[in-house]
């Protein structure tokens, strides 16, 4: 047993040596492919603990050159800026084929960087919810008939479509702001109030998808609109592309194409400063959408049950006194006992207005909070991302200060920076821009939805107070 473990141990040892003494693979074969654009960040830039010996000392290569200093990794591996792929192309890492369908088009507009808009422009209604079954009747769920403006073809998806969408898109894209979907409920799917309100947030998802100029042209969210909801054939195929794209992480960076000489055309400081004025402001409108949304949503309640029991109680008094007053029978009587009567159905009325209002004014406002919640929790990531990009450009500038790195190294880190940064800055003027066409839209309907509210109520006074004219 022991000359068996002994010689056990020589084989390791001789593996083990001669693992050591392989040449390790330093080269990648590239082969072209037909329309498509080879595109490599590659760069000599690596960890520190590459090639050296810990604790050993900086060898400078022969003849005098510059040392080649690295920039740091980021230590915490969970991070955004890791996690999205932004450090590794950042560093130089990213290689990849783009196709020209690939390409993300940055150009610089009268405001500043912003995505080229989409050539063919398209919406998508979200209609007629129904319950359906499958496993003859064992399973049941909601569809939704979609018709895009663009195809004319309706396609029915479930919530499980939307919410598989939802998490290929979040993966793709780091530096956009994806829609977040209506929350999930455990109980109560099938009763109507719920599947009416997931409807008109679905619908405001919609809206934003079809809007953006780089989501409403991605090919998953093309087949997620196109495939008919028949052929699960071509449904799964089309799954399976989707999940397979390459251009995820690092390599959705390759993807993004910025104006000519635009590297150059951005500032390390302005654009710092941009992004800061940003974050402000979204953590300035996430506090006031959270404090409006509390607000109406609290005024809402107070309508449906307290307001409209105010009413009907006055109303109902009203009615009692017509009443008591009844009691005279003389002629003259009549017509006042039935004017008070008709002010306390007036009144009750009134009540039941204010009870069906919000669902015309208040909940579109709290349905739009929503969306734009979700879109204020997304920026945080997309700004931690373009951070950790300055955060190696300006480490690459301090290396070539102190004479540890070569410029070209650090122009290409920059380059790959501004990159992000261009992207950055497109998805905040997108943001912008969306935002305020959304809020004058709402606020236009918000208003007009009170007059027409405030006209019937005047409408009820003055059929009440036209009763006394012939007492």
């Amino acid at each position: 047993m022991k000359a068996r473990a002994d010689e056990t141990g020589k084989k390791a040892l001789r593996r083990l040596r001669s693992s050591e003494a392989a040449p390790g693979r330093s080269g990648q074969l590239r082969f072209p492919v037909e329309g498509r654009y080879s595109l490599s960040t590659r760069s000599d830039l690596s960890l520190s603990s590459r090639g050296s010996q810990p604790g050993g000392p900086l060898h400078h290569p022969a003849g005098g050159a510059k040392s080649s200093a690295t920039v740091s990794r980021n230590l915490n591996r969970f991070s955004t800026f890791v996690k999205s792929g932004g450090e590794a192309f950042v560093l130089g890492e990213a290689s990849g084929f783009v196709k020209d369908g690939d390409k993300l088009c940055v150009v610089l507009g009268s405001y500043g960087p912003e995505w080229q808009e989409n050539p063919y422009p398209f919406q998508c209604s979200i209609e007629d919810p129904t319950k359906q079954t499958k496993f003859k009747g064992m399973k049941s769920y909601i569809a939704y008939k979609l018709v895009p403006s663009h195809t004319g073809q309706q396609v029915h998806r479930r919530y499980k479509h939307f919410d598989w969408l939802y998490g290929r898109l979040v993966e793709k894209f780091p530096v956009i702001s994806v829609p977040h979907l209506p929350e999930k409920q455990a109980t109560g799917r099938f009763e109507e109030d719920f599947i009416s309100k997931r409807r008109k947030g679905l619908a405001w998802w919609m809206d934003h998808m079809c809007s953006h100029p780089v989501l409403a042209q991605c090919d998953a969210f093309q087949h997620f609109l196109t495939c008919p909801s028949t052929d699960e054939k071509a449904w799964k195929q089309g799954k399976r592309k989707a999940e397979k794209d390459e251009m995820v992480g690092a390599n959705f960076f390759l993807t993004i194409s910025v104006p000519a000489g635009g590297p150059a055309a951005l500032d390390l400081q302005e654009v710092e400063s941009k992004v800061d004025g940003f974050k402000s402001f979204t953590k300035k409108m996430d506090e006031s959408t959270i404090q409006l949304n509390q607000t109406i949503s609290e005024f809402a309640r107070k309508q449906v049950a307290g307001f409209k029991k105010e009413y009907q109680k006055v109303g109902h008094s009203f009615k009692g006194l017509s009443q008591a007053f009844e009691m005279d029978q003389q002629a003259f009587s009549v017509g006042l006992n039935q004017a008070i009567s008709f002010t306390g159905e007036a009144y009750d009325a009134i009540g039941e207005l204010f009870a069906e209002q919000p669902r015309q004014d208040l909940d579109p406002v709290m349905d739009l909070l929503a969306l734009y919640q979700g879109h204020l929790a997304n920026f945080p990531d997309i700004i931690h991302v373009q951070k950790g990009a300055l955060t190696k450009v300006k480490e690459s500038k301090r290396h070539v200060e102190e004479g540890k790195m070569e410029i070209q190294k650090a122009d290409g880190i920059q380059d790959r920076c501004n990159i992000i940064s261009f992207a950055t800055l497109a998805e905040i003027h997108h943001f912008h821009r969306i935002r305020v066409r959304d809020f004058k839209s709402q606020m236009q309907h918000f208003l007009q939805q009170q007059i027409l509210f405030f006209q019937k109520v005047t409408q009820k006074l003055e059929e009440a107070l036209h009763k006394y004219d012939s007492v």
